[in-house]
């Protein structure tokens, strides 16, 4: 799956896309991110690569890891929302080995059915490490109303 561009259905539905397109972007992550030492390492590594884009108007645009980098909806590699932001750390995050660590995305918004943002990171040993790539810094999460926890297999 490289691309998928949909109009917003539900928060379900975006997410089962979601989950989708990081199982397909992990075969990338394994050969394009190399091995950190820490979540901030990766987060330091793979920010200078991405430009923030809205997805196009009516749309819910999902790129994979790969699409994301090399055969950009754009045409600019990188570029891409939360969601895509989400989907390339989530992949290269699993690819990591960071021992006992669990990867998850969060949910933002005004409440539990309608999400404005997502952003992803890890737990490892209890701490939690937020990575969003909307962010000019690792660890830090803007407030919202509203913020669900969900953990990846």
């Amino acid at each position: 799956m490289a691309t998928l561009i949909k109009r917003y259905d539900d928060l379900n539905d975006v997410l089962r896309h979601i989950r989708l397109q990081i199982e397909e972007s992990i075969p990338f992550a394994e050969s394009y991110v190399p091995s950190f030492n820490s979540p901030v390492d990766l987060f330091h590594w793979m920010k200078p690569q991405l430009h923030y884009r809205k997805d196009p108007a009516g749309k819910e645009l999902l790129q994979s890891f790969p699409t994301l980098i090399k055969n950009n909806y754009y045409g600019i590699s990188g570029t891409g929302d939360c969601d895509c932001f989400s989907i390339a750390m989530c992949s290269a995050s699993a690819v990591q080995n960071w021992k006992g660590m669990k990867v998850w995305i969060k949910l933002a918004g005004r409440n539990k059915a309608n999400a404005v943002h997502i952003w992803s990171g890890v737990d490892i040993d209890g701490k939690s490490y937020p990575l969003d790539l909307t962010n000019p810094v690792p660890l830090y999460e803007r407030d919202y109303q509203y913020v669900q926890k969900l953990y990846l297999k």
